[in-house]
């Protein structure tokens, strides 16, 4: 597919800025993936190429993060591998189930989030007693793969707020190894992206320079300021991703309200 100079490297400052946002908070697909099809890239061959740039963007911030000491991958690896089984779960269900009743959901979860991170008590980078065991979070870890594979808007920020919630991490380590669980189910993912030949490698790749760069600054800003802000961050990308999700009137919730 062909694309313009200009378009092509709008696309890029797009994908610096989601790699950004997505180390500090997750929910860059909210910028990549309309960039995207604005650009003209077919749906799903923009969902695949989004897949390729977010999956090297992540695994870069899963470097730097791990390279800062910030990620337990003891401690994480069981509900990482979870949520890898779930996303392959997920991505191969999409391909023989229409997901559009997913999206009635979706916008509920968001909100419900972004209350969580707006209403809660101050969130400090010291743990607190956890809620699941390792199970129980690979469990639930399983459970949010699945749903990235299936569908995917949010899962970063899902995925922090389950390890702050339930896990009992204080924000900026959640952020961190959020980040080894969404690389797992991001593989996944991909993987069955790459199978379907649906992903536009040249782009994705260019995106995926851009990801990387943006990723490592927003890894760095965590990280130095040790998560102030990072909270305001998510409440807005939920809103914002809920906003964009319910903008379109043939969401099923609004049949549901009917």
């Amino acid at each position: 597919m062909h694309l313009a100079s200009e378009t092509f490297s709008f696309l890029i400052l797009i994908a610096f800025m989601a790699g950004g946002v997505d180390a500090l908070a997750g929910g860059g697909g909210l910028l990549t993936i309309p960039a995207l099809m604005a650009a003209g890239v077919p749906p799903v061959a923009a969902l695949a190429t989004n897949k390729l740039q977010s999956t090297i963007g992540t695994g870069s911030a899963v470097i730097a993060f791990f390279r800062a000491g910030r990620i337990d991958l003891r401690a994480f690896a069981v509900p990482a591998a979870g949520a890898f089984i779930g996303a392959v779960l997920g991505a191969t269900a999409v391909q023989h189930v229409d997901p559009s009743f997913l999206s009635a959901f979706v916008p509920v979860l968001l909100i419900a989030m972004g209350l969580y991170f707006l209403l809660a008590p101050k969130m400090s980078d010291v743990d607190r007693h956890a809620r699941l065991g390792r199970w129980g979070l690979t469990a639930v870890c399983s459970g949010i793969g699945f749903y990235d594979g299936f569908f995917g808007p949010g899962t970063g920020s899902f995925l922090t707020t389950t390890l702050v919630a339930l896990a009992g991490l204080g924000l900026l380590k959640a952020i961190a190894n959020t980040k080894v669980i969404n690389l797992a189910t991001n593989i996944a993912g991909l993987m069955a992206m790459i199978a379907g030949g649906k992903v536009l490698w040249m782009l994705g790749l260019g995106m995926a320079a851009a990801n990387v760069a943006g990723n490592q600054l927003g890894t760095w800003l965590a990280i130095r300021f040790g998560g102030r802000g990072v909270r305001p961050l998510l409440v807005v990308m939920s809103f914002a991703l809920t906003i964009k999700l319910l903008a379109d009137p043939a969401n099923p919730l609004w049949h549901i309200l009917r």
